[in-house]
C-alpha cells in the first residue's frame, strides 16, 4: 500500500507534554491509563481525529517512548492501525506483535494488554471500527451470532494479495476521512465504506471463523436443512425441540446435525438460537415497539434475561438496552 503524498495532517491539537498528548488522545480513543519514561522530556506531538460513531480515524505524531492501556469502561472497537514512521508493540497476554511501516496491525482494544511506542520519531493512522459493526457482518455472512473473541490475526503484510486489498480500502477511507475530508460530507458512501471494510475484516483477516468460509458452506443445502430452517422460521416464536424440528425435516436428530454442520457450519439449536436473536434485535430497533425488554425476551424463547444479554452482547457488541435507545423507542 503506497503511502499518500500529502501525508501531513491538520493538529485539533498539539503540544510538548505528556499529559496533554493523553488528554488529547482519550478524545480519539476513548479513556486510556498511560505511561512514559522521563515525562518531563518535551514529545513535541501533534494529534488529529475525525469521524462518527461507526467508524473514526486518530492520526498523532510524537518523538515516541511512551506506552498505554484501554481504561475499564471504553467501547469496544477493533482498531487498525497503519504505522508510518517508527514502530510500536502490542501485548495479548505473553505474546508481543511488532508492527512497522509496511505492516498493519488489528487489535481488539479491549483485548490487548498494552501498546508500547519504541523510543524514536513515530507516526501512525489509526481506523477505529465500532465492534457492534464488526459483529453484524459475522451474523451476516455466517448466519449465527459472533460469540466469544474472533481471534483476528494481528499483522497483516502489505505484501501479500490480501495484504493490498484490504490496506488499498484502508487508505481510500484514511484519505477521504483525514483533515475532514470528503468522505465524512457523504453518509452515505461513509456507511457503505464502513461496511465493506467491515466484511473484508471478516473475509480476508484470517480468524477463528474463517474456516467457515471454505466453499461447501455456500453449497445448497438438501431439501431436509432447508425443510428444517423453514420450520424453524415459521415456528420461531414457539417452544421447539431439535427432535421436532428432525420431525418436521423428516430426518434423525443425528443426521439433522450432521447436515447443519456440513451445510451451515453451526448447530441446529445455535442456527435457531441466532434467528431468535435477530428476531428480538429487530423488536429492538422499532421505534414503535413499547414492548418492556423482559417481554421481548419471552417472546422470542429466551427465559433467563441475563443469558439473553450475553448471548445479544456477544452477537450484536452491544446490550439490548443500547440498541433501544439508539432506536428512540
Amino acid at each position: 500500500m503506497a503511502e499518500d503524498a500529502s501525508h501531513n495532517f491538520i493538529a485539533l491539537f498539539q503540544g510538548p507534554t505528556f499529559d496533554d498528548m493523553v488528554e488529547a488522545l482519550t478524545k480519539g480513543f476513548g479513556s486510556l491509563d498511560a505511561w512514559r519514561t522521563g515525562r518531563e522530556k518535551p514529545l513535541d506531538w501533534k494529534v488529529g481525529f475525525w469521524g462518527d460513531e461507526g467508524l473514526s480515524l486518530v492520526s498523532n505524531q510524537d518523538t515516541g517512548d511512551w506506552g498505554a492501556r484501554t481504561a475499564h469502561g471504553t467501547p469496544e472497537t477493533l482498531a487498525i492501525v497503519v504505522p508510518r514512521t517508527g514502530a510500536l508493540n502490542v501485548g495479548f497476554g505473553r505474546t508481543v506483535v511488532e508492527a512497522t511501516p509496511g505492516r498493519l496491525l488489528l487489535m481488539n482494544n479491549l483485548e490487548s494488554d498494552w501498546v508500547s511506542i519504541g523510543a524514536a520519531p513515530h507516526r501512525s493512522d489509526t481506523l477505529s471500527l465500532n465492534w457492534t459493526i464488526l459483529a453484524q457482518a459475522v451474523a451476516a455472512i455466517f448466519e449465527r451470532p459472533l460469540i466469544g473473541a474472533m481471534e483476528l490475526a494481528p499483522v497483516i503484510d502489505f505484501s501479500t494479495a490480501a495484504g493490498q486489498l484490504f490496506g488499498n480500502l484502508v487508505q481510500t477511507i484514511i484519505l477521504g476521512m483525514r483533515n475532514n475530508g470528503p468522505l465524512l460530507h457523504s453518509p452515505i458512501a461513509m456507511s457503505n465504506l464502513t461496511q465493506a471494510l467491515a466484511d473484508l475484516v471478516v473475509r480476508l483477516i484470517p480468524n477463528r471463523l474463517s474456516h467457515l468460509l471454505d466453499n461447501k458452506i455456500h453449497l445448497i443445502a438438501p431439501r431436509h436443512i432447508r425443510r428444517a430452517i423453514d420450520f424453524m422460521y415459521a415456528n420461531i416464536a414457539q417452544p421447539l425441540t431439535m427432535q421436532s424440528v428432525a420431525e418436521a425435516a423428516g430426518v434423525s436428530i443425528r443426521s439433522l446435525e450432521v447436515g447443519f454442520r456440513d451445510f451451515k457450519g453451526t448447530t441446529p439449536a445455535a442456527y435457531l438460537r441466532s434467528l431468535r436473536l435477530h428476531a428480538a434485535r429487530e423488536d429492538l430497533r422499532d421505534p414503535l415497539n413499547r414492548q418492556p425488554l423482559r417481554d421481548i425476551c419471552l417472546k422470542w424463547g429466551f427465559f433467563h434475561f441475563g443469558r439473553f444479554s450475553a448471548l445479544y452482547r456477544a452477537a450484536y457488541g452491544e446490550n439490548p438496552s443500547d440498541t433501544r435507545r439508539r432506536s428512540g423507542g
